[in-house]
């Protein structure tokens, strides 16, 4: 595609440089140096720690052919200077792969846990309503038997209109997506307009990055401003939810319509639970009146807000109630989200991605209240990540579980000691009862070693995820298949 094709539409365009961009052909994209090919349009991104500007020369040595740049460079071809590099990143993406998705419903779901289930749910009411549903997020792009797996949860520009373009031509009507806070800050998403878009929470996590609560709801709100977040569906039980839905309602200017589910305050859609156990719930749901009857086969009152938020946003859709109960009803769990994954002599295993404090905690109430006998958290935190959680999710666990086993999660590039005496300290504030194991192979070993009839193991964390991150290399790991492995090894030996 020719360059000036690309740049039609771009109003961050301040000027051009070299007047001969009319003749220059592009054959591909890159915001990475050392990945550029002959013929790419290289952009120049600001990050945290590395400037794209700085590797211009090296993007043109490998075969760049123009580049997108906030400023003048010392470079022989075509550049064109624009305010944003990152919004003209995600246009010029979105023209590249033939504007996709201006041809397919997305729903955009953010928050900091949920996300994923979520989708899942949404995703199979669709599916059970007869609709061709995509899915893109934590754990990889999946649709219509295909399955790929994406670099982030919400994956660059790139990468996601060309996600998209495959999809349309698969015939793909509906994309479920996960959408982060980065993903918002970097502007990822520019000129994106949703069909609606969902609120699942908002706690603690990626300080790190954000430094404050404040930035990081910022970040995060941004998918709720204007008429592009298309139909707004908001938890009225989360303070952010509830503010942010007052605001869209209030403001003259928009004129999509904003809609609030919960269980506690006053909702246009609410759930009434009527049983639960370690094995799911069952509740009815009430959507403007319209009633579905739900057995969901994943415990947790948390859930039941998922389930609700997935419901809402299907009849805003126009989907009949009765494929939200069957959708629901008939969802298997969801891989890493509080999935119940292995017995052991009567003691049940689950595996769960929580790896924030609110996360953690949810998950060990779900778990608690109708655990039987001991209820045992194996967990750690990540590696070069918001360290102020480290001591909110120890203490979490000395106040919920009776005994916890405290490993390695993916440490990255930090000592897992130093992480692991972090967690310590915020335990040791409300029990002794721990044991540090800082090996998680090991740990898990020796966590499921311990179970007696009717306890209950909660291996967090990691959940889906099938690597290990250790100085720069993601090792393969898995904690289901070291869970099956350790169970497999232990019955031999009996």
């Amino acid at each position: 595609m020719q360059l000036f094709k690309l740049l039609e539409g771009i109003e961050e365009k301040d000027w051009v440089e070299n007047k001969n961009v009319v003749d220059v052909k592009i054959s591909s994209l890159s915001h990475d140096s050392r990945l550029v090919k002959q013929g790419a349009l290289f952009f120049c991104l600001e990050g945290s720690s590395l400037d794209g500007h700085d590797y211009a020369k090296k993007a043109v040595q490998n075969g760049a052919v123009a580049v997108i740049t906030q400023k003048r460079l010392d470079v022989s071809i075509p550049q064109v200077i624009v305010r944003s590099t990152r919004v003209a990143l995600a246009k010029i993406s979105a023209k590249f792969y033939g504007n996709a998705h201006e041809h397919l419903k997305i729903i955009g779901i953010t928050g900091t846990n949920g996300k994923t289930t979520t989708a899942h749910m949404l995703a199979n009411i669709l599916k059970e309503a007869g609709k061709e549903v995509g899915i893109i997020g934590t754990l990889g792009a999946n649709y219509l038997g295909k399955e790929y797996p994406c670099s982030l949860t919400t994956p660059d520009p790139i990468e996601l209109h060309k996600i998209f373009a495959d999809m349309f031509l698969c015939g793909v009507e509906y994309v479920i997506m996960e959408v982060s806070a980065h993903a918002l800050h970097y502007d990822k998403l520019a000129g994106i307009s949703f069909t609606a878009t969902l609120l699942t929470n908002v706690t603690q996590d990626h300080l790190d990055f954000f430094t404050t609560m404040e930035a990081y709801k910022s970040a995060k709100k941004r998918l709720f401003s204007g008429n592009d977040a298309g139909i707004v569906i908001l938890n009225g039980d989360d303070a952010c939810g509830r503010i942010w839905g007052k605001e869209r309602l209030e403001d003259e200017r928009i004129n999509t319509g904003t809609y609030f589910y919960g269980i506690t305050e006053p909702a246009d859609a609410f759930a009434l639970i009527t049983s639960e156990n370690l094995l799911g719930s069952s509740f009815i749901m009430n959507v403007n009146d319209e009633i579905a009857c739900v057995r969901l086969p994943m415990t947790g009152r948390h859930n039941v807000y998922n389930a609700l938020s997935a419901g809402t946003c299907a009849y805003l859709l126009g989907i009949d109630m009765s494929f939200v109960a069957k959708g629901l009803t008939a969802l298997t769990s969801v891989r890493g989200r509080l999935e119940l994954v292995a017995e052991r002599n009567g003691a049940k295993i689950f595996v769960d991605f929580a790896h924030t404090p609110d996360g953690l905690q949810k998950s060990l109430c779900a778990l608690k209240e109708h655990c039987k006998g001991r209820l045992i958290c194996l967990f750690g935190c990540g590696g070069n990540r918001d360290k102020g959680k480290r001591a909110l999710m120890g203490e979490i666990a000395g106040i919920h579980s009776d005994f916890s086993v405290l490993t390695s999660d993916n440490p990255r590039y930090e000592d897992p000691l130093d992480i692991l005496s972090a967690i310590e300290k915020g335990f040791r504030r409300f029990s002794s009862k721990y044991v540090v194991v800082p090996e998680r192979k090991c740990a898990i070993e020796y966590a499921i070693g311990c179970l007696h009839k009717d306890d209950v193991l909660l291996v967090a964390g990691k959940g889906g995820e099938r690597y290990q991150e250790i100085m720069g290399i993601k090792y393969d790991f898995d904690d289901k298949d070291i869970i099956e492995e350790t169970l497999l090894r232990q019955s031999v030996d009996v």
